[in-house]
């Protein structure tokens, strides 16, 4: 018997990591990567992030039991259209980017009936400055929380499959719809980079930039951050994601609002509470995180047992249904 085989598409940083973190797992699977970018590609194989790549991408994903499209989210609907026609029965896709609703139409509108689908989003640390495959890690979704948004008419197997894919990252899976998970990913992760566009925007453009430049140290370093060298992967999150993104930027701007009149109130009680409070929550949250302690999480959806079992065991449904 072959052994099953796991397609990723996109060699970038989350991509190359899966790849290592799969191999790491020492799970008898062949890996194949494909990525536009051929240096991408060729370094991805050189770390050992992918058994071999494939530039063609029908050729990569064809005949695979898991496909992983680790790519930005403006270019997951063409892919989709590009590879359907040509995947294995019971094949199971599964992609990283941080916005699902609209993923999850594409793919209940353009993917063949017995071909499987549930979104994913694992939620990582601090990358560093420099991204791409070379920044990749295999431990990098070690104790990650990993989100899955599994449509309600997704097939069961697929999803504990998913499930368990996510377990042998050696992340932890967290069920969420994909409409509330768009909605709380804009405050969290978009309108961050939303900030940090502004607050460069705001001071580059300024006509002191020239003397400011010169005093800007750690603090504006790590307020400007931008985590991904691509800069469609944030163009597009705001295309695709706009209207939960802009709710946030209205909510930030009250805010802001109330802080700029208790700044010309001079009210240093008021604003000694507000930066206590901010910090308080802040270190709060870090401190959940680094526990894994958080209060209210739901149920996570069990394994199976065999990861390679269930990928053939997927495969013999998408028959069934084939044939139906």
């Amino acid at each position: 018997m072959s052994k099953p085989r796991i397609a990723i598409v996109g060699l970038g940083f989350i991509g190359g990591s899966i790849g290592l973190a799969l191999h790491q797992a020492e799970a008898e699977l062949e890996v194949v990567g494909h990525d536009r970018e051929r240096t991408a590609a060729n370094q991805a194989r050189k770390i050992g992030a992918v058994d071999k790549t494939d530039w063609n991408l029908i050729s990569a994903c064809e005949g695979a039991d898991l496909i992983v499209m680790a790519i930005p989210v403006g270019g997951i609907k063409d892919t989709l259209a590009a590879i359907g026609p040509y995947l294995k029965p019971g094949c199971l896709i599964t992609d990283t980017a941080s916005i699902k609703s609209p993923v999850v139409e594409w793919a209940a509108e353009i993917l063949p009936k017995e071909v499987h689908f549930v979104g994913g989003d694992p939620i990582v640390g601090d990358v560093g400055t420099s991204g791409g495959i070379d920044a990749a890690r295999a431990d990098l979704f070690s104790g990650a929380i990993y989100c899955l948004t599994p449509t309600a008419g997704a097939a069961p197997d697929a999803v504990r499959l998913a499930s368990d894919f996510v377990y042998l990252l050696g992340a932890k899976p967290y069920f969420l719809d994909p409409v509330e998970h768009d909605g709380l990913m804009a405050g969290v992760d978009h309108l961050p980079f939303v900030l940090s566009a502004a607050l460069m925007g705001v001071t580059a453009e300024s006509l002191s930039w020239r003397e400011m430049r010169r005093l800007a140290g750690g603090a504006f370093e790590n307020a400007t951050r931008f985590v991904s060298a691509d800069s469609t992967t944030y163009r597009d999150a705001c295309l695709v994601n706009g209207e939960n993104i802009v709710r946030w930027i209205d909510a930030c701007s009250g805010k802001l609002g109330e802080l700029k009149e208790t700044i010309l109130a001079g009210d240093a009680e008021e604003l000694g509470q507000l930066f206590e409070e901010a910090m308080i929550a802040r270190q709060k949250w870090l401190k959940a995180r680094e526990q894994g302690d958080w209060e209210g999480q739901p149920p996570e959806i069990p394994g199976m047992g065999s990861f390679m079992g269930q990928l053939f065991g997927l495969g013999r449904l998408g028959k069934r249904r084939e044939q139906d």
